[in-house]
């Protein structure tokens, strides 16, 4: 038993110093603010550069509208898929004996 808590003793004691180890200290430096002295110069100006995208307009003959280019699907409406449903529980099998414990 002795041995056990000397040991668990010795485990906590290094783990308790490996975390110690690598800590930096809390106090930064000071930011330091670099001299720019041509700062306020007046020199040339840029040359000027567009920042709007290049675009145009597309315009195209003889174009197909989706509704015609895209597949039709028959779907069914919500109704008729719930009046099935229920009808297929109504007739599904049910329990004969209930179990409760």
């Amino acid at each position: 038993m002795k041995t056990a808590l000397l040991a668990l003793f010795i485990l906590c004691g290094t783990l308790a110093f490996g975390q110690a180890a690598g800590v930096q200290p809390l106090v930064e430096p000071p930011n330091q603010i670099s001299d720019h002295p041509e700062h306020a110069i007046q020199h040339d100006m840029g040359t000027v550069t567009s920042v709007m995208e290049v675009s145009g307009s597309t315009w195209g003959h003889g174009e197909r509208p989706l509704w015609e280019v895209a597949p039709r699907t028959n779907q069914i409406p919500l109704g008729d898929i719930a009046r099935v449903l229920r009808k297929e529980h109504e007739t599904a099998k049910k329990a004969r004996r209930c179990w409760s414990n």
